[in-house]
């Protein structure tokens, strides 16, 4: 038996419909399990990636839902020194897999746009030394 939303939708007991936004928090949830994403992306205020907290996932997510199909624009921050390419696919391929599982939509497209790079925490240890 084929899971979508327009058989989900002819049930006897009613309707079920699943907004953008649960699937855009599925597509970010997905997207910051994968080793390499530092998080979402806001948008880019003055030339810097804005990083996005936990509880606004959605924010780095525009998604179009149809009847049967999603097509996903994820907006990411990586962390430095990891291979794009590679975390870019398996984003894809996490995204694409939980929102079929959780929604039975069918993921038409998952586009990645990598908007900054998140460099790690240089130790103030030159600092401490310095001042005494």
């Amino acid at each position: 038996m084929e899971n979508n939303l327009e058989q989900q939708a002819r049930t006897d007991l009613g309707t079920i419909k699943i907004t953008n936004e649960v699937v855009a928090i599925i597509a970010g949830l997905a997207a910051t399990e994968i080793e390499g994403v530092a998080g979402m992306s806001g948008g880019i205020a003055g030339g810097i990636a804005e990083l996005l907290g936990r509880k606004n996932l959605s924010k780095g997510v525009k998604v179009e839902v149809g009847e049967k199909e999603a097509a996903v624009d994820l907006y990411i921050v990586v962390n430095f020194g990891v291979r794009i390419p590679d975390v870019a696919i398996r984003v894809q391929e996490n995204v694409k897999r939980a929102i079929e599982s959780m929604t039975g939509l069918r993921v038409v497209e998952v586009n990645v746009h990598v908007q900054g790079v998140v460099f790690p925490q240089e130790e103030k240890e030159e600092e401490t030394t310095r001042v005494r």
